[in-house]
């Protein structure tokens, strides 16, 4: 397309995600991609908004001109073929994909193996799937003698059949016997074969092993096995730390001797290999290569010479956690050579180390900076892996009990974050095990609260209602006022939400005692606390208490430096809530204050990365659009909360959308009323299966508007 202008396009721009690794469960992030998309096409401060923001703000700035953008290899980023195959993991590709399926007036092309579940909607209609395949035998042998291969056509043909018309072992073949047998294809049978071969990329294996017996002795196989310790492109300072003195035995002792001439002749002779990337002239001493190869010889290198892993990985550790001057960084672009300095870290089996003095005290710094500022949980998700024997089962055996129920905390948050609550459950019930065998009270409560709040969202409210129970027990054993405080509102929620009310009320009140006189100083019952209570207090019509309370806690938050992004979120969504109910009961039309209230509240939901949350803002506004009779808008948050929903497995956000669709298509009147039926159906089902008899009223009133409707 290049050689064609790019046919029309006026802007192009291309990533790939095979950058970070291929590895079947590799934690992969979007993250970078996204910061430097948004800079690339000119967004002002890329740092600002979530992820979620971010998509939708690189979608607008994508659709300004004709644009090309090309988005390759995208499976890291996507679940595993399964009961989630192919949907994509990350909230910031999300919004930005479905943005542009929707409207775009370019081109956005994904390279994938797995059909991106979160687009089929769209299939058909502004999206196009076309399945590639290998080579065919007339297209490999093409590719062949391009690279000077020489052979009769059913030679040519016969080898790639060989290799199944996979493009890059063919592409590494051909390479390789241009140099090593001036391009005779008959050579073909001197290519290593592995015993064992990878489901993915083992033609390409048997290539590179013979690669390894060509280079064996040669700087340019010490140069493969040190591109084999990134996870992306290489830069030149990153490798002199590997280089540095004294030598590596076995990685750098010969790559040392070398004299600049010398090592760009090797590198040269990588990238006429194609086992190296062409030189980028953005970034010429940058060196980068397909996952595959740096894969392969990391993994060689790593069984070989175990200690040369090791002592290189600890280098990088030692370059990363110190290229970053600021001690604590204040954005998610500054942060990255942190993250960067764990992974490595990790490797080098340095975990206590990475975890202590640069997650713990550079990233974390006791409140969950990364998490709760910055609202990264992807990228923090994709650092926590490193301390896992595999995620997310195991934590490393080299960590202290103490610090195994921190890593298993930290990620079970960050899966119930990212909506993935199935994934989140056995994690904090792990950590909450830990914590109960050290004797740690305070976490512990924590632990089995937020195992209670996990329960709730995917509807399972009797564990709910009995961990609630537990974090209250072990908060009282700690003697800790906070937790007592925090898990009293739990347990009030859960009692709340399974139709006890009056018992949840008495809960709620003692608990704001308790707050009373332990914290006199600030607003009473702040953050998701607050939130549960004051959504009891709206479903007893106390809307104007609501709003006191509300409005006097975001004047405190806003002045509060460590507030978090979650906190202001929850009050702009109490505010919202309490001020479109009040318009509703007051008869008005007026609902300016609420939509301004609401909007912010599912804006900073969504810079807070906290997916099973943002339900809660997309279906009160969807109430304001149904009063408001914008029914388009209204559909659109209900659909989003919806597909949150059922994809994150949250059950009682679900029945609550079965609920608003339900008033939805029957405020929408005439045939919708079939669709406003079937829904309340599903909802009732729902909420009776589940035990979920707060909405028991609801169910009720929507039931005799549909008969008054026959």
């Amino acid at each position: 397309m290049g050689t064609d202008n790019y046919r029309g396009a006026e802007r192009v721009y291309g990533w790939s995600f095979y950058s970070q690794g291929a590895a079947e469960g590799k934690q992969v992030s979007a993250d970078p991609f996204i910061a430097s998309a948004l800079e690339w096409f000119g967004d002002p401060d890329p740092t600002r908004g979530s992820p979620w923001d971010k998509g939708e703000r690189l979608a607008e700035l994508v659709r300004k001109q004709r644009t090309l953008l090309i988005l390759d290899g995208l499976e890291p980023l996507q679940y595993p073929p399964g009961e989630l195959g192919g949907r994509l993991k990350d909230a910031g590709l999300q919004s930005l994909l479905r943005e542009l399926a929707r409207h775009n007036h370019g081109l956005c092309i994904i390279t994938t193996r797995l059909e991106v579940d979160n687009l089929k909607e769209f299939n058909g209609t502004s999206m196009e799937t076309i399945d590639l395949g290998n080579l065919s035998a007339e297209a490999g042998a093409e590719l062949l003698k391009n690279f000077g291969v020489t052979g009769t056509d059913g030679e040519l043909k016969e080898a790639i059949n060989e290799f199944d018309g996979h493009a890059l072992a063919l592409t590494l073949l051909g390479s390789y016997l241009a140099v090593a047998y001036h391009g005779d294809i008959r050579q073909r049978d001197k290519v290593t074969k592995l015993m064992k071969e990878k489901k993915q990329g083992g033609h390409a294996i048997r290539v590179m092993e013979s690669y390894e017996k060509w280079f064996a002795g040669k700087p340019e196989l010490d140069i493969l096995r040190i591109m084999g310790l990134f996870d992306r492109p290489a830069p030149s300072s990153a490798v002199e730390a590997i280089k540095a003195k004294p030598a590596i035995e076995g990685l750098t002792t010969e790559l040392q001797k070398l004299s600049h001439e010398d090592w760009q002749y090797a590198v040269n002779n990588l990238r006429s290999a194609r086992l190296l990337a062409p030189e980028d002239p953005n970034s010429p001493d940058t060196l980068d290569a397909h996952p595959l190869i740096r894969e392969h010889f990391g993994e060689k290198l790593k069984e070989s010479n175990l200690s040369a892993w090791k002592e290189a990985h600890s280098r990088l550790y030692e370059y990363y956690r110190n290229s970053q001057p600021k001690e604590y960084p204040e954005t998610l672009e500054e942060m990255a050579p942190l993250f960067a300095a764990v992974a490595h870290g990790c490797q080098a089996g340095r975990y206590q180390e990475a975890l202590r003095e640069v997650f713990y005290r550079r990233m974390d710094r006791e409140e969950g900076f990364v998490a709760h500022k910055l609202g990264a949980m992807g990228a923090l998700l994709a650092t926590l892996a490193g301390f896992f024997e595999k995620p997310w089962q195991q934590p490393v055996n080299k960590l202290d009990e103490g610090q195994k129920a921190y890593i298993l905390s930290v990620a079970g948050f960050c899966l119930r974050s990212l909506g993935r609550l199935t994934e989140a459950a056995p994690l904090m019930g792990a950590a909450l095990a830990y914590q109960i065998v050290l004797k740690n009270w305070e976490y512990a409560a924590r632990d089995a609260n937020n195992c209670s709040e996990n329960y709730l969202t995917s509807g399972d409210l009797h564990n709910a209602l009995k961990s609630a129970k537990q974090s209250v027990e072990l908060a009282d054993r700690s003697g800790d006022t906070f937790h007592r405080m925090a898990t009293r509102t739990g347990l009030a929620n859960a009692l709340h939400q399974t139709g006890r009310f009056k018992e949840a009320r008495n809960i709620f009140n003692r608990a704001e005692e308790m707050q009373k006189e332990f914290q006199p100083q600030y607003p009473l019952l702040y953050s998701l606390q607050g939130f549960h209570y004051r959504n009891s207090l709206l479903d007893q019509g106390k809307w104007l208490d609501v709003q006191n309370w509300a409005k006097h806690t975001l004047k405190w938050i806003e002045n509060d430096p460590k507030a978090t992004i979650v906190s202001l979120a929850v009050e702009y969504l109490s505010l919202g809530h309490s001020l479109l109910l009040q318009a509703q009961q007051e008869g008005t039309s007026d609902f300016a204050q609420a939509e301004f209230y609401l909007n912010q509240a599912v804006k900073y939901l969504r810079q807070a990365g906290t997916q099973h949350l943002i339900p809660h803002g997309l279906l009160s506004r969807a109430v304001l659009y149904r009063l408001q009779l914008r029914f388009e808008p209204a559909q659109r948050d209900l659909n989003e909360a919806m597909t949150i929903a059922t994809r994150g497995g949250m059950r009682l956000h679900e029945a609550d959308c079965h609920l608003e669709y339900a008033r939805l298509y029957l405020a929408m009147g005439g045939d919708y009323k079939s669709k406003a039926r079937e829904h309340l159906a599903k909802a009732k089902a729902m909420i009776n299966d589940m035990g979920y008899h707060r909405r028991d009223k609801e169910v009720e009133e929507l039931e005799k508007r549909l008969m008054q409707g026959q």
